[in-house]
């Protein structure tokens, strides 16, 4: 049996070779109606680009990267969902790289992984994404650069919900809900969500005329055991909290975890709140209540983005389009029923 070609699905779609070429490219200036008939024939014809003949003629990879430093691993899988998601849709290969922020050697690491995957284009998570090293040599590169959960002086086009919003609406649950001792695990501090989510909850305690007692704003990294430690230092204050909002949901199944271990009810005796509505926020009993930031479109954004920065034309377009922002949503479960 041959293999579909591109003079295949121009046939199926009625229209030229080059048009089939632009959508499969993601080139801008074709006709919404056009550019349907097109992807509905790829879709009935089981149509997958030749990669090497398509990356000779346009100097390009087809492959973009995604650099990230230890992040949740429920975080990391959704978002690499996303990406893979509309990588395939669009023909793109996608390579990964884990490094470290605080290695003397990131830069180097970073470009020389980039140059020898010959990337299109990278998507940067944080803490990664306040590194403006790597950013000025990626730029330098001429690099197309997408950054995820974060902001950037240096202005690369990032995808990010409204974090300190998103803190601020699940603090004001938690007072709402009757508490006036809420505690808060802070996030890493590398990390530009952390200090996002930090602010949106002093907002909401402020606000509310609500004191912060002394040890009532714990440090955590993102992870179940330094959200088990945060948890353990707030049971164990003399007044301690009713209430427990953690930046991530490892933090917050954390807290319920060492609850439970105290014979605490949760939440009866301790509301508990996390971030990012990832499976873990429905596995844990009670189910936790958490903000669902939308990882798996996120990632998906991020990657549309980069990909349609592959023109001149492009990259133009996303560089004034800036900032994109997601909705994020409050999932109000069982840990901080009332």
């Amino acid at each position: 049996m041959r293999s579909v070609t591109i003079d295949d699905v121009a046939k199926a779609a009625g229209v030229s070779i080059k048009t089939v070429s632009r959508v499969v490219n993601r080139e801008p200036n074709v006709r919404a109606a056009t550019k349907e008939k097109v992807e509905a024939a790829i879709k009935e014809l089981n149509y997958r680009p030749n990669q090497s003949a398509r990356g000779l003629a346009s100097r390009r990879s087809y492959m973009i990267g995604l650099v990230y430093d230890s992040p949740s691993p429920n975080y990391l899988a959704n978002l690499q969902a996303g990406m893979i998601e509309a990588c395939r849709e669009s023909h793109y290969g996608m390579a990964l790289n884990p490094v470290s922020y605080h290695a003397p050697d990131m830069v180097d690491q970073v470009m020389h992984w980039a140059r020898q995957a010959f990337l299109d284009g990278v998507v940067l998570t944080p803490p990664l994404t306040d590194s403006e090293p790597l950013l000025e040599a990626l730029r330098a590169q001429d690099i197309p650069v997408v950054i995820l959960s974060s902001r950037s002086t240096l202005g690369p086009p990032a995808v990010l919900i409204d974090e300190v919003e998103a803190a601020y609406q699940m603090t004001r649950h938690l007072i709402e809900a009757g508490h006036s001792r809420v505690a808060l695990v802070k996030g890493h501090p590398d990390h530009y969500a952390s200090r996002c989510r930090e602010e949106g909850f002093l907002k909401a305690m402020k606000e509310a005329g609500l004191d912060i007692l002394d040890g009532y704003v714990a440090q955590g990294y993102f992870d179940f055991a330094s959200g088990r430690k945060a948890a353990a230092d707030l049971l164990s204050l003399p007044v301690p909290p009713t209430a427990i909002f953690a930046s991530n949901d490892d933090m917050a199944a954390a807290a319920i975890y060492e609850a439970h271990s105290r014979k605490l009810n949760v939440p009866g005796d301790l509301a508990v709140a996390g971030f990012d509505d990832t499976p873990l926020s429905r596995q844990v009993w009670p189910g936790m209540t958490t903000v669902r930031q939308p990882i798996r479109a996120m990632g998906r954004q991020a990657a549309e983005a980069l990909m349609d920065a592959m023109t001149a034309e492009g990259r133009e377009k996303l560089a004034e389009q800036g900032e994109m922002i997601i909705d994020f949503e409050l999932q109000l479960r069982g840990s901080t029923a009332r």
